[in-house]
């Protein structure tokens, strides 16, 4: 291995040559009194220091003024009367000569409808439908704990909605024709902080379409914004149970998130699946 060249020295300061000393004078010159001090130092105009002389008489006197001015204002300020301040308690406001509106009927409130019972916002069951036994629920009521008992993780999705401010959930369902189910759920929240009906509704979209693009329709609910309904073209089986088609519709209104969910033998159409998710909107 090559040893590293040795870093080279800095080259050394020239040496000036002695210049040579001249004569000594038998007598100095005699020395001007009035003449300027060689060594003083040279004025600003031939590039030295500028003299502060004048320039801390200037901060000096600006200092003065500003003590001055500032006593000068404490005693005429201390020679006046004090300002009276305003009475905490004002005078009460006279009354509006016009008349008050007219509250909302409880048919165009929309907040008195969605806080009262929420199952009367439900869809009705049909004319000759009949009603499916309820064991998921109580009363058409879901609580947190059933309604998480959909999802293919339950647990997790009950911190979720805990966290979202779950308020109630109702349900209806019922059966037509031989093997034609339908089921409707309203989920309300709290909504205090976050927009949860509206997250609920995008989730359930995006797991309506997710991995099933190729055999599934989709087309948006008029007048709900977003909301959008479902028509699953290849049947499937769950729990071993017959293949089914099945359809689907999400939406939200305000605090209310709407599911609608429906199951047969046999393909279900556009304006059937549709028609339940307009009418259902128009009620909340």
């Amino acid at each position: 291995m090559e040893e590293e060249p040795a870093r080279p020295a800095a080259p050394a300061a020239p040496t000036t040559p002695e210049a040579p000393q001249p004569a000594a004078d038998p007598e100095p010159p005699p020395v001007d009194e009035a003449a300027p001090d060689a060594g003083a130092a040279p004025d600003a105009a031939a590039g030295g220091s500028r003299r502060r002389g004048r320039t801390t008489l200037l901060i000096a006197a600006a200092v003065l003024g500003l003590v001055a001015g500032t006593c000068t204002g404490v005693l005429v300020q201390a020679d006046r009367k004090p300002t009276k301040l305003p009475p905490l308690s004002q005078a009460a406001l006279a009354p509006s000569t016009g008349k008050a509106p007219k509250p909302l009927p409880a048919d165009q409130d929309r907040r008195v409808r969605t806080d009262g019972d929420l199952r009367e916002l439900l869809l009705k069951k049909p004319r000759g439908a009949r009603e499916i036994e309820w064991l998921d629920g109580v009363d058409g009521w879901m609580d947190l704990a059933t309604y998480v008992g959909n999802f293919g993780n339950p647990s997790e999705q009950f911190s979720e909605y805990v966290h979202d401010d779950f308020r109630r959930a109702a349900v209806t369902r019922w059966r037509t024709g031989a093997t034609r189910t339908v089921e409707i759920r309203l989920i309300q929240f709290h909504q205090e902080e976050v927009l949860s009906a509206l997250e609920g509704s995008d989730t359930g979209r995006h797991w309506a379409g997710w991995g099933r693009e190729d055999d599934t329709d989709r087309w948006p609910v008029p007048g709900t914004g977003d909301g959008e309904v479902f028509v699953h073209n290849r049947p499937e089986s769950v729990d071993g149970s017959p293949p089914l088609y099945s359809a689907e519709a999400h939406a939200w209104r305000g605090d209310i998130e709407m599911e609608i969910w429906v199951a047969d033998t046999e393909r279900i159409g556009k304006d059937q699946i549709m028609d339940l998710a307009r009418r259902q909107m128009e009620r909340l």
